[in-house]
Formats: structure tokens, C-alpha cells, sequence
């Protein structure tokens, strides 16, 4: 795994929740071939709201009958590691919106192995 900083690349990917790849949840293959590829991170966000190429509105609220909620999928990294992980996304995004913007990474610190172990915080 990288540890970028300075200049990076974010990938956002915008799915709908109930977006599947070989009968499990699109996002989960998404982050798992990011992990695979050994990108520096990828974390999924669950919206309320929102809508997209089809026009049709998705909502969490009660009276709604809508269950496809949008999901975002955000993975941030060198550009040249980002870019060559994109193939990956054209095959597994059939629908969707996949977004790319410059961002500077100005701290990524994760914990040791130690305070993982034993679930304790490492020293700062």
C-alpha cells in the first residue's frame, strides 16, 4: 500500500446500492480489486437521497417505496496508480458516473499493527 501525499488523484464512482457484480454488492467488488491493486484506501458512502441518468428519485424515507439508494465509492492516490486501476472500473461499471479530481493529500496516517492488535492506540 501506498502512503501518498502531495498531489493525488480521487476517483469518486457513483453506484446505486443494489448494483451487483457475480451476485454480491457492486461496491464490495470495487473496494476489494482497490485493496487487491494495492491502492492507498477506498471507503463507501451510503446517500439518502439523490438521483442520477434515469431520472428516477431515490429516497430513504419512510413512505418511500425506493430501496436503490445511492452509494458513493471514494478512493484517493497517486495519479499514476489511480489511472491504471481505471480499466477495472470500466468493466465492472456498467451504470453509473465515474469522476476523477486533482486534490492534495495533506496528512494520511492509519494505526500501527501493534494498537491493532490490541485494540489500544498506538503512540502519536
Amino acid at each position: 500500500m501506498t502512503r501518498p501525499t502531495g498531489s493525488a488523484l480521487r476517483v469518486t464512482i457513483f453506484i446505486g446500492e443494489n448494483d451487483v457484480w457475480h451476485h454480491k454488492p457492486l461496491y464490495t467488488e470495487i473496494v476489494h480489486r482497490a485493496h487487491a491493486t494495492g491502492l492507498a484506501g477506498a471507503s463507501v458512502f451510503r446517500g439518502i437521497e439523490g438521483f442520477g441518468a434515469s431520472s428516477l428519485i431515490h429516497t430513504s424515507r419512510l413512505l418511500s417505496l425506493s430501496e436503490d439508494l445511492p452509494v458513493a465509492i471514494v478512493i484517493v492516490d497517486t495519479e499514476d496508480r489511480v489511472r491504471a486501476f481505471l480499466p477495472q472500473l470500466d468493466e465492472l461499471v456498467g451504470e453509473g458516473l465515474v469522476i476523477l479530481d486533482d486534490c492534495e493529500v495533506i496528512r494520511y496516517a492509519g494505526r500501527d499493527a501493534e494498537s491493532d492488535k490490541t485494540g489500544k492506540k498506538g503512540k502519536r
